[in-house]
This record gives C-alpha cells, sequence and structure tokens, in this order.
C-alpha cells in the first residue's frame, strides 16, 4: 500500500486490532510528554516504558548482560548472546545496535527493544551489543554519536564473549539508524586494534530538512511517525539555534560539506511504504550512492514505521532473512 493512500485515501495497513490500539495509545501518551517549552516529561512517560531485566539464564534462545562503560554519563549497553552458538563454542558477528525513539525516549532495557534484539541475536544468529545513549534534550547532538563511537572503542579493547569482531555491523532503526551512520562515519576514520566494521544497517532512518517532501504531506496518520512528533523531536537534538538542515539531520542538503570523502563500509537500508520518513530515507540513499557509495535499498510497500518490532507482520519475516543474508553472505 503506497503511502499515497494512506494519506489521501483514509486506507491503513492490515493491522491486528490490539496492534492499532496498542499504537493509540503510544502516540497519544507521547504528544502528552512532548512539552510547549521543549522539555520531556518522563515520569508520565515512565508509566508505559516497560524494563527488562538482563537474563543470565536463557530466555527465547538468548542470554543477556549489562556491561558500564562510563558511570559519569550513564553509558552502558545490553550484550545478546544466542546459547546455541555459545554451547558449540562458535564465534559469531557482532551487530552493535542503537534503538529508536526520536533520539528522546526509550532505552536498551525498554521491553520492546530488548525483545527485539533477542530476536536478531536468535535468529541472525550474532552476538547484539544494545546501546544505550544519553537523550534528548537533555544531552543534544552530537552526545549519541560520542556514546556510539566510544562504545565501539570499549568493545575493541573488551571484546564480547564468544563474538567475532572481524565481523562487525553497524545498525539502528529510526533515530538510532541516524545514529548508526554517523557512528559508522567516525569510525571510518578511525583505526582500531581488532574490531573490523563489515557493514551499516540503517533501519527506516531518522534523516529530515526544512523541505516538506511528498511522502512528509500524503502520509497522515500514520502510526508511531507523524510530521509534528518529528519536527519537536529534531528541535530537542540538534544543537541550539539549528534548523533541520544541519548536517545530523539532512545529511546531503544545503548545509553539508563534500561526502565524496566519506568512509563507510557497504550499506543495506530498509524502507516502509506506510512511513512519513520514506522520502527522506530514499533521498540518503540517493545521496550515497551518487557519492560512490555501496549501498542496497529494500522497500516493503505496505509496511509502517516500526514493523520490524512486529513478529506477526510478514514483512518482519522477511526483514530478518535479508538482515541475516547481508552479515552471513554480503
Amino acid at each position: 500500500m503506497s503511502g499515497t493512500a494512506c494519506g489521501r485515501a483514509g486506507a491503513s495497513p492490515d493491522l491486528p486490532w490490539m496492534l492499532r490500539l496498542s499504537f493509540t495509545i503510544t502516540n497519544t501518551i507521547i504528544d502528552a510528554c512532548l512539552r510547549r517549552d521543549g522539555t520531556v516529561n518522563r515520569r508520565l512517560f515512565s508509566f508505559v516504558d516497560v524494563k527488562s531485566p538482563p537474563s543470565v539464564k536463557p530466555a527465547n534462545g538468548v542470554t543477556t548482560s549489562d556491561t558500564t562503560v562510563d558511570p559519569s554519563r550513564n553509558l552502558w549497553f545490553r550484550l545478546f548472546l544466542p546459547t546455541e552458538s555459545a554451547n558449540a563454542g562458535e564465534n559469531v558477528p557482532v551487530v552493535v545496535y542503537f534503538h529508536g525513539g526520536g533520539f528522546v525516549f526509550l532505552t536498551a532495557d525498554s521491553k520492546p527493544f530488548d525483545d527485539f534484539c533477542r530476536r536478531l541475536s536468535r535468529d541472525l544468529p550474532a552476538a547484539v551489543v544494545s546501546v544505550n545513549y544519553r537523550l534528548a534534550p537533555e544531552h543534544r547532538c552530537p552526545s549519541q554519536y560520542d556514546d556510539g563511537f566510544d562504545v565501539l572503542k570499549f568493545i575493541d579493547e573488551n571484546p564480547p564473549p564468544n563474538s567475532d569482531l572481524s565481523r562487525c555491523f553497524i545498525a539502528g532503526d529510526s533515530a538510532g539508524g541516524n545514529i548508526a551512520h554517523h557512528v559508522a562515519a567516525r569510525a571510518g576514520e578511525f583505526k582500531f586494534r581488532k574490531l573490523k566494521i563489515r557493514g551499516l544497517i540503517p533501519i527506516q532512518p531518522y534523516f529530515g530538512g526544512e523541505e516538506r517532501t511528498a511522502s512528509e504531506i500524503q502520509v497522515v496518520g500514520a502510526p508511531i511517525v507523524s510530521v509534528e512528533r518529528a519536527d519537536w523531536c529534531w528541535k530537542a537534538f540538534l544543537p541550539e539555534g539549528s534548523d533541520r538542515d544541519h548536517p545530523a539531520a539532512n545529511l546531503f542538503g544545503p548545509k553539508s560539506g563534500d561526502m565524496s570523502g566519506l568512509k563507510v563500509p557497504k550499506c543495506l537500508v530498509f524502507i516502509g511504504g506506510v512511513d512519513p520518513l520514506k522520502d527522506w530515507q530514499k533521498k540518503y540513499c540517493e545521496g550515497m550512492k551518487k557519492n560512490g557509495k555501496n549501498l542496497k535499498m529494500i522497500e516493503y510497500p505496505k509496511a509502517i514505521h516500526s514493523f520490524y518490532m512486529v513478529p506477526e507482520l510478514p514483512e518482519s519475516r522477511l526483514f530478518i532473512n535479508e538482515f541475516r543474508n547481508f552479515i552471513y553472505f554480503g
């Protein structure tokens, strides 16, 4: 289903009613948490942000543990290890993962991302390093990029068990996809001891700009993302006084420099057809390709934003297969 159909004709993806209800409740609470003065009502959001503790005992074929990188900024990561591979003594690829949430919401131990990263770890299989980075507006750009890059340096010096650092991939969804790109770009300029980054996987990455794209105008009423929420989050995240053409948001926009020297690995980008951000994601893919980057784009026409978090959706299963093929077969 095209974005135009969703917005103009009033149609919507074929979602289970319980999922629709969940999205409606989540959207309502998020909007209530975004204050007009640019702050977030975190106490209110905590009522719906259920946390999952680490599980030393296997749960759904995966063990998890938390590792502190820098307590002064609450920088830590949750490590997901597939038990079948660990029991067989196999070293698996590493996926350094950045969660979504508009740079503003959620953490590495939020239940949706604990469930999702557990599924990734088991089904790929891979050692998933889910980064708990600082949130805006309390910590603005580039704090999140700093945190992500510092986690890369940490695991380079302190390899996770049963992991193959020579097969490391950087991934993230939505705002996490934005972070994944910028962290990978920094990593391309740094010489690690053991870590070798083989690929970049932005999943419906959160990019933007001052221009209003067709999908922002036409895809109205889609779950999770709206233009109004996205604008609020950009204002909370970007440096004070910046607009959405800041290079952190608009990578190939009027305020960005020469990107031809950008050093990033091969790239796999996922896009959903029922996502207001899809045109910015396509601009990202076009810009990367014009600058000579090895990039593959996969678009699921009926996919909503965050479709990958819902295992029951057919696109979610296709997504896992593409992810696996990319990290194992390239």
